[in-house]
């Protein structure tokens, strides 16, 4: 060791009293100017208050005062896990590949793969349903042994392929995911309704405004799911709802509108459309609604290509889509044109029957529509389904906003959202591949079945954040804030206001509240206001020159920034009652 003396202006950080913390010697980089490139308020505040900090596209370091939030929201996903009997445990994000290939899900093309040293295949998990189950399937025997609920919050790896946004959409999570193991379907029913109403407390809790919809399973499997949502602007999903019907938008359905297609011919008629490519100029040049004109949009799915049919006013669902002829890509022009003789933009259902699968949306079997000819620069008057071409038919489009809802007619509002939170009925997806099963009470194996159910807490802060704001900076939650209390001292040390903040300070901790104290020496009064109110705590006290002898105290509520004065004598419970009253 040295033997030179500590020199004496060295010194760290206070200890914490409690879970309040001084300010000097803490390390909290704030910035004046947002980063460049950040698009959502989320992002952009979370930077400048100091919160998080960018190491690569994607990637994201948690500061202090951001990890206080993070905990935050944490404790409360813990205390509702364990109110409905779910167990916390903790997984390796590494994993053994031969777990995921028997599940077939080696290889997903957002999954990070590496090999050891050995050459052993591995995946940095983005989810744990391969690895719960592998767990169940060791441990469970009996009928005894359930149901069970399993929990964890862990690190998460993605390799997303567009990061953008800050938090909502990284590369690197962590993510509480829990897992529900069940004798039979209704079990399983219980234990998603369970988590259910466990993510409605917590969301509720975490001053979120929020909805659940109906959801596609995704590369999750299963037979049915729901998502969480906090509506807000920069969202990178799509709510259609009313007030009885909420689904995103790669599933909803609606009642589309009828339009007025007039007279049908007895067969189709053609003419010319020269330089005509789109939708739009189609009905330009027919005078026509683009509801009685149809989209031709060919894709290759694994077992060929497929011709999809919707209205003109209609965008196909790539995942409706998807769920009907599985994965696929859009056609290369020479592709299409070795099956249809024309280009994109002349194309058609008509005289192509047994050199394509045509799969048509369901508003296609009302009516007679214009089609493309097959031949460029010609289209057809009078298509209809069923008598000059044939086709399977399915909800394969987009809705669209203002089309009546499925459930009671009203005009359906679409609303960009972030998911927050999801919940999957598994059913036996992973038990069946990885062998999870049980006797029963007459000695017969039988599959477990399974849920699954996450929650960002990143995502949940960002949300938050979006939902509260201002021009000065963030307007927490107060029960995800960084701290209740933000205290603030206009003075240097050694002064009698510093004193009295110091004294404040303490008993305020004992009284069981976060305080954050701007202790710092040196700052402008100017500064610290500044930086208190981007941090957004829900509480800050002023203690300055003029608050002594007589008061009053000077207390801000952050949200709407109403001032209030408070009395010297009892202060510290006259600020734990006000923070109590938010």
């Amino acid at each position: 060791m040295s033997e030179e003396p500590t020199p004496p202006d060295w010194h760290m950080a206070a200890a914490p009293r409690g879970a309040s913390w001084r300010l000097t010697g803490r390390f909290w980089p704030t910035l004046r100017d947002a980063p460049a490139d950040a698009e959502a308020i989320s992002h952009k505040l979370m930077v400048r208050a100091g919160l998080v900090r960018q190491l690569a596209s994607g990637l994201y370091t948690i500061l202090p005062l951001g990890l206080r939030v993070i905990r935050r929201v944490d404790a409360i996903i813990r205390e509702e896990m364990d109110r409905i009997g779910a167990q916390e445990m903790f997984m390796p994000v590494l994993n053994p590949a031969e777990i995921w290939e028997q599940t077939g899900r080696y290889g997903l093309s957002e999954q990070l793969r590496l090999e050891d040293r050995t050459g052993r295949k591995m995946v940095l998990a983005m989810t744990h349903e391969e690895i719960v189950t592998w767990h169940a399937a060791r441990e469970i025997r009996s009928y005894r042994d359930l149901p069970q609920s399993w929990y964890h919050l862990q690190t998460k790896m993605r390799d997303e392929p567009r990061p953008k946004s800050g938090m909502l959409r990284v590369r690197e999570f962590i993510m509480k995911d829990s897992y529900s193991f069940d004798r039979d379907a209704a079990g399983l029913d219980a234990s998603y309704e369970a988590h259910r109403g466990a993510y409605a407390r917590i969301f509720d809790r975490c001053g979120l405004r929020w909805y659940m919809v109906e959801s596609d399973v995704g590369m999750m499997g299963g037979a049915g799911a729901h998502e969480f949502m906090a509506p807000s602007a920069v969202g990178e999903n799509v709510v259609a709802r009313s007030d009885a019907y909420a689904a995103n938008l790669e599933i909803a359905t609606s009642v589309a509108r009828e339009p007025e297609f007039g007279p049908q011919p007895e067969s189709p008629e053609p003419f010319d459309t020269p330089g005509i490519e789109t939708i739009a100029q189609l009905a330009e040049f027919a005078g026509l609604d683009e509801a009685v004109l149809a989209k031709s949009v060919v894709v290759v799915a694994d077992d060929g290509p497929v011709l999809a049919i919707v209205r003109g006013e209609h965008q196909v669902s790539t995942v409706k889509l998807t769920n009907l002829v599985g994965p696929h890509r859009a056609a290369h022009p020479e592709e299409i044109r070795e099956i249809f003789g024309a280009s994109p933009g002349s194309l058609g259902p008509v005289g192509i029957d047994g050199k394509i699968r045509i799969v048509a949306d369901e508003t296609i079997t009302r009516g007679h529509y214009v089609t493309g000819a097959n031949r460029d620069g010609v289209h057809l008057r009078g298509v209809v389904l069923g008598r000059d071409f044939r086709a399977d038919t399915a909800d394969i489009r987009e809705v669209l906003a203002g089309e009546g809802c499925p459930v009671s007619g009203a005009p359906l509002t679409l609303e960009p959202v972030i998911e927050v939170g999801n919940i999957f009925k598994l059913g036996t997806r992973y038990s069946e591949p990885l062998g999870a099963t049980y006797l029963d009470q007459d000695g017969q194996e039988r599959l477990i079945m399974m849920g699954s159910y996450g929650i960002g807490p990143a995502r949940v802060a960002a949300a938050a954040i979006e939902h509260g704001h201002d021009d000065a900076g963030i307007v927490w939650p107060k029960s995800i804030a960084p701290f209740d209390v933000h205290l603030v001292v206009i003075g240097d040390p050694g002064t009698p206001q510093a004193e009295f903040a110091d004294r404040l300070y303490e008993e305020l901790a004992d009284l069981g509240l976060d305080v954050l104290f701007d202790d710092r020496p040196g700052m402008s009064p100017g500064q610290k206001f500044i930086e208190a109110e981007l941090l957004g705590c829900p509480v800050r006290v002023t203690v300055g020159r003029r608050t002594l002898p007589d008061g009053p105290l000077e207390a801000q509520v952050r949200r709407g920034r109403e001032k209030r004065e408070l009395p010297l004598h009892g202060a510290a419970a006259a600020i734990r009652d006000l923070w109590s009253s938010l």
